[in-house]
């Protein structure tokens, strides 16, 4: 057992607690931060998305020994803010959820996207959700969505 700080969705915390439990398992068990999902548990899927330090990581790819000062963003941290409005509307005037599971991952992915490249192309756009899985929409929606984002959003990234 250790004890690791770490900032969650913009406050200090403190764990104690065995440094190779993954970053996922720690959001769920002990935080209740359930808006991640687990998909495949090895990296693959994109569902577990979180922002690392502004970066996007896979949760269950992380071990928590991983965390000690750093800075983590779950979507329900990221829900608290304008960008993640902006994000929500146009995933939903684009028709870009269906069955959800992915979406978290996905809105996490977009916004780490446009979080470096406000304005990118379709090709970028494809890029930057590649580690991301999804089975119903088949892609084209999200894309459109993340594009009517970065429009309406213009100079908010």
């Amino acid at each position: 057992m250790a004890k690791i700080d770490f900032r969650l969705n913009g406050v200090p915390v403190s764990i104690e607690t065995q440094l190779n439990r993954r970053l996922l398992d720690v959001l769920h068990e002990d935080f209740d931060l359930i808006g991640i999902k687990e998909g495949c548990g090895e990296g693959e899927c994109g569902a577990c998305a979180v922002l690392f330090d502004h970066e996007i990581i896979n949760s269950c790819s992380v071990p928590i020994a991983n965390c000690a000062n750093k800075d983590i963003v779950t979507i329900e941290g990221f829900s608290n803010t304008s960008r993640y409005k902006i994000l929500k509307d146009a995933f939903e005037e684009e028709g870009a959820v269906q069955c959800g599971f992915c979406t978290p991952g996905m809105m996490i992915a977009a916004e780490s996207l446009l979080n470096k490249n406000p304005k990118p192309t379709t090709e970028e756009i494809k890029i930057g959700l590649s580690g991301n899985l999804c089975r119903c929409t088949g892609y084209n929606m999200i894309i459109k969505a993340i594009q009517r984002a970065a429009k309406v959003g213009e100079g908010k990234w």
